[in-house]
This record gives C-alpha cells, structure tokens and sequence, in this order.
C-alpha cells in the first residue's frame, strides 16, 4: 500500500483535499440548518411551550426562537399532548437563566410562507428562574391566527358587508398610492405613542392585576361593613356642609396658594442646596458617629468619678450662691448697659495704641535708609535714652542737669576746657571772660 500511494502521491493528496473540502461545506451546510454537532457543541438549554396549536411548526427547518428580535435559540421537537401542542425549544446555553416562570410565547409567521418563529417574552426579574424542562402553559401562549379563521367566525351577512368594504376601499385607493403613504406617514407618531402606552400597560399589568384584587377586598370589606360606610357618607356630608358654609375662607385661601407655592418652591430650592451640602457634611460626620459609643463608654467612669463631687460640693455651693447671684443680677444688667459704650471705650484706646505702635516701613531692612520710618513708640524711646544721655550726672536726689548758678572766670574756663560737649559755650567765654576782666579789681 506505501508503493501504491508513492506512486499515486498526487492523486492521494488531491483525495485528501478533497475530504477536507467535503468536510468543510457539510459543516458549513449544519451550521446554516442549524443541527447541533454533539462532540464540537455543548448541548442546548431545553425548555417547552403549550400551544393550541402547532401549525406549520417543523423542527429542523431553522425555525428560531427570539426575543425582541434577537435569536437565542431553535425551535426543536414537537409533540402532541392531551390535544395539545408542546414545542420544544433548543436555547443557547449563554441564556441559561435569562427566562422566568412568569414569560410568554406567540407563534408569528416571518414570511407569507408561513415561516414560523416564536416570539418569547423572557419575564420579569423577580419571578424566579425557569429550570430546564420547565413548559410555558397555554395561557401564557398564543398562536398564529390565519385570515379564513377570522373570516370563518362571521356569518354571511358581515362576510358580504366585508367583501364590499374591501372592494369599495380597493376602488378608493386605487392610483392613491402616494396619497396613503402620506396619510401613514403622519400616523407614525401616533402609532409611536400608542406602542409607548401599549408597553407601559404590559410593563404593568402586574400591578392592574395587584389593583385589581385589591379593588376586589376593598368591595367585599365595604359590603360587609355597610352601617360603617353609611356613616362615613353622613360625616363626609357633614363636612362638605361645614366647607360650603366656609366658601369665601376657602376662596381666600385657593388666592393665597399661589402665593404660598412659589415661596414654597424658593425655600424648597434652597432646602436642596442645603441637602447637597448636608449630604458630604453627615458622610464626614460618620466616623464621629461611629466613635461616639466608645467616647460614652470612656466618659462613664469620669461620670461615676464627679457624680460624688457635684452631691457634695458643687451642689451646696450653688445653692449658697444663689441670694448673690440675685444680688448681682442688677448690678449685670446695669454693666450689659454700659458694655456698649465700654466697647468703644476701650475701642477708641485701642485705635491710640495701634496709632502709637503703627510702625511704616519700619519692618524693612536696614540697608534701606532714608525710607525707613520708625513709629511713635521708637522716638518715646529714643527720647528717653537721649534724656538719660543729656542727663548723666547725678547724686542723691537722682539724675539731673548740672546748672552752675555763679562761678568765678576761672572755674568757668575750666569747665569749658574739661569738658568739651560744652563746646557751644566756647562762642560765650570770650564774653565771660570779658565780664570776668571787668570785674576783677
């Protein structure tokens, strides 16, 4: 067998290529009909619809199952049950848990063809999850209706009616094409609107059935308790009598909300901008909060600690002050009097000491002089060691300024000569000692 391929090697690989190429489009081909490949797939997340019927419904035909529009799986088996039909549907397994006990199914043609898919509404995400096997019973489903089933429940007369509406309408429309497209066009927006409401009312039908049953016990409690109720539509009487009486109070009051809604809706304003405000504040706080028991639990042996000391000190000092306090309450009142004017008092003195001490440039750098300004404090001081300069004798009454009351020519010279500070007298001795020649015999 190796001689023969060796001497066939070409038409060998061909026969391998062409395997590959076989094996290529059948996978190809599975893959567009959908069939499952069980060693190269994980198997699917089965589960069952109950439909009245399952016409034109044919596993293995790549008939899909959606949701929104979006394929999450394949329409597998389907099997007759009690009269019913059961479809069972192959989904993905990346939706495991996606569907829920409370979802429903319709049976929708995707072409004229009667292409079937059905159309699932997952439910909603607090019913709890659907398990693999679980049906979607018949009440929760809907199938396809075709137009002779609709034309079959009419009797002759409305079936001719009908016909003649068709007819007339075709009639009407003919070479108004551009004209319908027009009038559908300005549908649209309602169509919109109408899907929105239609979409809020199943969003809420939980609740219309909650509303529902809950009007159903309201009816069953007000007629059980009818004498409470007739009372209750006397009092409602009375009242409505009471605010009959009070109409032009009550149109006082509807003039005034105005009033009162637009200062309401300004405080409320600013209530939210001091929440927003409140809000960083109170999450800063929390540790505070946090820490305020173990604050009480450190605070409790204090407490223990001064109770004694306010039993026995405190308390009998104050209750020993209390006729001084009264005394001095006149005398505190007179001083709260006076405190104003004390305060600008002590203000006004205030204002002279910084006058004293305002020192202008005198802060600068030393090297800067001539702008330099010293403040009045600086020349009190400056004065002073002047004065204890200029005033540097002293004996026993203390410092003060030699004065000579008399002397002779020459102590006079020879108090200019020892000491020359005196200098200014100098321009004067030539006088003195003129004086001094005079005088002396």
């Amino acid at each position: 067998m190796k001689r023969a391929i060796r001497d066939h090697a070409k038409d060998f690989v061909a026969v391998i290529v062409l395997m590959a190429i076989g094996l290529g489009v059948s996978y190809y081909i599975l893959q567009q009909q959908r069939l499952r490949i069980p060693v190269l797939e994980p198997k699917p997340y089965r589960l069952n619809a109950e439909f009245s019927t399952g016409q034109a419904v044919i596993a293995g035909q790549g008939q899909t199952v959606r949701v929104s529009g979006v394929r999450i799986g394949d329409i597998g088996n389907v099997k007759l049950r009690n009269g019913r039909a059961i479809i069972g549907m192959d989904i993905d397994e990346d939706y495991r848990g996606f569907i829920r006990t409370n979802a429903s199914a319709m049976l929708r043609p995707k072409t004229g063809l009667k292409d079937m898919f059905i159309e699932l509404d997952p439910g909603t995400p607090d019913a709890p999850e659907a398990k693999e096997g679980w049906t979607i019973p018949i009440r929760a489903t809907q199938p396809d209706i075709n137009p002779d089933e609709i034309l079959a429940m009419l009797d002759d007369d409305t079936r001719d009616y009908l016909k003649l509406l068709l007819q007339g309408a075709g009639k009407g429309l003919e070479d108004r094409a551009p004209e319908l497209r027009e009038v559908l066009r300005r549908f649209e927006p309602t169509h919109r609107d109408l899907a929105r409401v239609n979409g809020a009312v199943a969003e809420r039908r939980r609740n219309l059935r909650r509303l529902i049953h809950n009007l159903r016990v309201l009816n069953t409690a007000l007629a059980v308790n009818d004498d409470d109720l007739a009372e209750l539509i006397d009092t409602s009487a009375t009242v409505m009598r009471a605010f009959a009486s009070e109409e032009r109070n009550i149109s006082d009051a509807v003039g005034e909300l105005p009033g009162t809604l637009s200062q309401t809706t300004e405080t409320l304003t600013e209530v939210e901008r001091f929440a927003r405000l409140l809000g960083p504040t109170a999450e800063k706080l929390r540790p505070v909060a946090r820490s305020l028991d173990e604050a009480n639990a450190a605070v409790i042996p204090f407490a223990r600690e001064i109770a004694p000391v306010l039993r026995k000190d405190i308390r009998p000092f104050t209750r020993e002050a209390r006729p001084l306090v009264r005394d001095l309450r006149p005398g505190a009142r007179r001083l709260a009097t006076a405190t104003p004017a004390l305060t600008e008092t002590f203000l006004r003195i205030n204002h002279l000491f910084n006058l004293a001490a305002f020192n202008p440039g005198g802060a600068e750098p030393p090297e800067k002089g001539p702008d330099r300004q010293e403040g009045y404090l600086f020349w009190v001081a400056w004065a002073n060691h002047m004065a204890t300069q200029l005033f540097s004798n002293a004996d026993a009454h203390g410092v003060f300024r030699p004065v000579t009351i008399a002397a002779p020519c020459a102590i006079v010279e020879q108090m200019v000569a020892e000491r020359p500070e005196l200098e200014f007298l100098q321009s004067l001795t030539p006088i003195l000692m003129q004086a001094c020649k005079v005088k002396e015999p």
